[in-house]
């Protein structure tokens, strides 16, 4: 039914937004997981790499005697070519001594560290504090401003790919997924048909083989099988309701023919106005079986018009306006804004008609019964609400079935067939049908989509 297709349709498109953007998080998580992984141990081998450095000079240092250490400090200084690693020595009071690296923190002893102090021209360091065999403190120092810079650069290059590969991923991602959409897409769009009673639509299948195709093969068979078992039942009912109709009709006519009869006896007659009464009820039976099978088969739009709701709801309840004052039963025509709806005329007068006539007859003498229209959105509502004893709300589904007789419906006459012909027209329409509570009695609504104003 539209709007239930309508909202349907919505929720599909939400879950698949949602499963779409899920799993965009889950590989953006993961890239920035692997990025970060990669930076991380880069960065951790650049530093382990300095630290090695400082520790092979403070070695080679130890081994030094006191008096010549200042002299060894000096001369490294001079051999170092780069210029990246910085020495010095301080006494036990801390000042200076010889070198070119001057630290005025107090640095925890052979444990490499950071420093931001930048002694003359030279960036951020990495020093290393020993102590010598004197008691004094000998540092060596490595500028990491290369590093630093390595690293800042790594890092940028690592954002900008990992973005890049995750467009190209999605991207990627989103030109293979438009056919398989597609498909599902046509999938649904089949299967809707086939819910809406077309049994002789088919799932799409296309030439690749893959599960899709084998998934719309095994439903096709599925329905197939469907098709044929309710062609038989469908073609039976049909059969015996035909078939029978006539005889019926003719043992009817019969015992008309016996009941005028002159000399007729008083009690063959009151039995056959009896069966009379009775083969009235199995004809009526026949010909609403017959009716909803008409309406079932026919799946096509011929008599369809745009037509004025306020005009064929004034039109129903002058007709039965009278019947259900005949009855005690009081029929009340709320007036409401005038909508116009697409329809088969005809098809939903019937359907008013036999809501109206429910109504009436399950309200009884001394009720009240409602026809009106309510806007609901892009849609318009036909209601037909009673004051009578109403239906369950287990009952309420199980009353659109055939034959379906509710458990206060005894001595009501009746076929169970009303609102099974009510349902079929809806469903031809492509409306909504709804059975709820009026608190007290029942109403029922057809709901229908407003047509679209022409050109």
């Amino acid at each position: 039914m539209p709007l239930e297709r309508l909202r349907l349709s919505e929720i599909r498109k939400t879950s698949t937004f949602r499963l779409t953007a899920l799993l965009g998080l889950v590989f953006a998580l993961g890239l920035v997981v692997l990025l970060g992984l990669i930076y991380g141990l880069s960065a951790h081998e650049l530093t382990a790499r300095s630290d090695r450095i400082l520790r092979l000079e403070a070695d080679r240092l130890k081994e030094v005697s006191a008096e010549a250490l200042p002299d060894r400090i000096n001369a490294e200084i001079r051999h170092n070519a780069s210029g990246l690693t910085l020495f010095g020595l301080q006494s036990h009071a801390g000042e200076h001594v010889a070198g070119n690296l001057r630290v005025s923190l107090d640095l925890p002893f052979n444990s490499p560290v950071n420093i931001s102090e930048k002694p003359g021209a030279h960036g951020p360091l990495r020093v290393l504090a020993i102590r010598a065999t004197t008691g004094e403190t000998i540092l060596i120092g490595r500028d990491i401003a290369p590093i630093v810079d390595l690293r800042h650069r790594m890092l940028i290059m690592l954002i900008v790919s990992g973005a890049a590969m995750t467009l190209l991923v999605l991207g990627t991602g989103f030109l293979l997924s438009l056919a398989p959409l597609r498909r599902v897409r046509d999938l649904q769009a089949a299967s809707r048909e086939i819910a809406a009673g077309r049994l002789d639509r088919r799932m799409p299948i296309s030439k690749r083989g893959d599960e899709l195709d084998l998934f719309a093969g095994t439903v096709n068979a599925m329905i197939e099988e469907v098709e044929r078992v309710v062609a038989q039942v469908k073609g039976v009912t049909d059969a015996i309701a035909h078939d029978l109709r006539t005889p019926l009709t003719h043992v009817r006519g019969h015992l008309q023919h016996a009941i005028v009869l002159a000399d007729a006896d008083l009690r063959l007659v009151e039995l056959a106005q009896a069966a009379t009464a009775d083969l009235d009820l199995v004809l009526e039976r026949f010909a609403a079986l017959l009716r909803i099978s008409e309406l079932e088969a026919r799946g096509r739009h011929a008599g369809f018009a745009t037509v004025s709701v306020a005009s064929m709801l004034a039109a129903a309840y002058d007709l039965y306006e009278p019947l259900a004052e005949d009855v005690g039963v009081r029929l009340h025509h709320v007036a409401t804004q005038d909508a116009t709806i697409t329809c088969d005329p005809k098809l939903l007068f019937e359907a008013i008609s036999n809501l109206l006539d429910n109504a009436i007859k399950f309200t009884g003498a001394g009720g009240e019964v409602w026809l009106s229209s309510e806007m609901t959105g892009q849609a318009l509502a036909i209601a037909v609400r009673d004051n009578g004893p109403g239906l369950a709300a287990d009952e309420r589904q199980a009353a659109l079935r055939r034959f379906y007789r509710g458990t206060d419906a005894a001595g009501i006459p009746g076929t169970g067939l009303g609102l099974s012909v009510v349902a079929a027209i809806a469903h031809l329409h492509g409306f909504d049908l709804e059975l709820g509570d009026a608190r007290p009695g029942l109403i029922v609504r057809i709901r229908c989509p407003i047509a679209a104003p022409a050109d």
